[in-house]
């Protein structure tokens, strides 16, 4: 069986920077669940961060790539660099999906670990840019096809197909 890593939050966790969850119903999410597939993860805590923390995003609109690689930050509502913790994380999250034979991630969109398809600017303005934050960044370069919780769908039709092939 195929296992799929899923952000802490999607299964109800309160792991979030204030203390919440991002609880996802979706009736895939819950059928992997049942299943045993789901192993979850918050990269953030798992990097050291506590919980509720201030609310964190990439500086300058830079994208989790380029915290990885030095030349951007992750920064908190209080101007603390926490980039180091989020690559921690990540690491974690890296080294947990390897250590299982992942090869999907479902990841809580817009979060400046996780999000795959957009994070914020850094400006606490809530604008949006088409950049993954960290720990997406970092399995999609190990080869880990990452998806939102918006895309489930294509998630599960992906885990169908790869459990087809290793049969």
């Amino acid at each position: 069986m195929q296992f799929v890593l899923v952000s802490a939050c999607l299964v109800g966790e309160p792991v979030r920077y204030n203390g919440g969850n991002n609880r996802c119903n979706s009736t895939i999410l819950q059928r992997w669940l049942r299943e045993g597939r789901v192993v979850p993860v918050c990269p953030e805590v798992e990097g050291g961060l506590p919980v509720p923390r201030p609310a964190a995003e990439i500086a300058g609109g830079a994208g989790g790539r380029k915290v990885l690689s030095g030349e951007a930050r992750v920064m908190n509502a209080k101007a603390r660099d926490v980039s180091a913790e989020f690559i921690a994380g990540a690491r974690h999250a890296l080294q947990l999906a390897r250590e299982k034979g992942i090869r999907i991630a479902v990841l809580k969109e817009g979060s400046p670990s996780c999000g795959s398809g957009y994070t914020y600017d850094g400006s606490f303005t809530r604008m949006r840019i088409q950049q993954p934050g960290v720990t997406a960044a970092m399995l999609q370069e190990a080869g880990i096809k990452v998806f939102s919780e918006e895309q489930l769908r294509e998630a599960d039709d992906l885990l169908m197909q790869i459990e087809e092939t290793c049969q």
